[in-house]
């Protein structure tokens, strides 16, 4: 298999909004309803708001494409996404954890289940990084759901450390987040 990372075209965004429909699931905890699900999955990870995301100068979106999958079919096999947003972020609590300046945030960094453990987790990392470095930043964080433990282990693997934390809404329910940063 030979994974190979770009950033997302708009002709992608119908490709995305498929694998984030399939992944979005995946991280969240188990207590979150098929509803809760569906309503984020539907108005966040739209083929609509990705055209929006790929279009977006404050954003990079980067695609992970099965290269071997793609050349037996007519389209790109998208088997993962990241998204990078440049700039401070707007949620105070993440502002005042944060330790290093400028930042960038991943702010999405899914891959398909029938790819875990194939290296396209960290193609898409190294690609985010190396995308936050080249706009100037001098720092990166996320934030992870506090139940998601499988996660929280790659994001340390990859030198990210836990800094304080942060709420997300999904359907009506506000999760609890770890925020994560780590310095390039």
């Amino acid at each position: 298999m030979t994974i190979t990372v770009r950033a997302a075209q708009l002709p992608d965004a119908a490709a995305l909004a498929e694998v984030a429909a399939a992944t979005f699931p995946l991280a969240c905890p188990p207590h979150t309803t098929e509803e809760a699900k569906a309503h984020f999955i539907a108005t966040m990870l739209s083929e609509e708001r990705f055209a929006e995301y790929v279009a977006d100068v404050e954003r990079l979106v980067l695609v992970a494409v099965d290269a071997a999958e793609t050349a037996a079919r007519s389209e790109a096999n998208i088997v993962g996404y990241g998204m990078v947003n440049f700039g401070e972020p707007d949620d105070a609590d993440v502002a005042g954890a944060l330790r290093i300046r400028p930042t960038a945030e991943l702010s999405k960094c899914y891959v398909l289940a029938g790819y875990h453990g194939a290296g396209v987790a960290g193609a898409l990392m190294e690609a985010s990084l190396d995308a936050a470095r080249a706009r100037g930043a001098a720092g990166i964080w996320l934030g992870v759901n506090e139940e998601n433990a499988r996660a929280q282990r790659f994001y340390e693997k990859q030198g990210y450390e836990r800094v304080g934390t942060k709420h997300f809404l999904v359907g009506d329910r506000l999760e609890d987040d770890y925020v994560f940063e780590r310095a390039l």
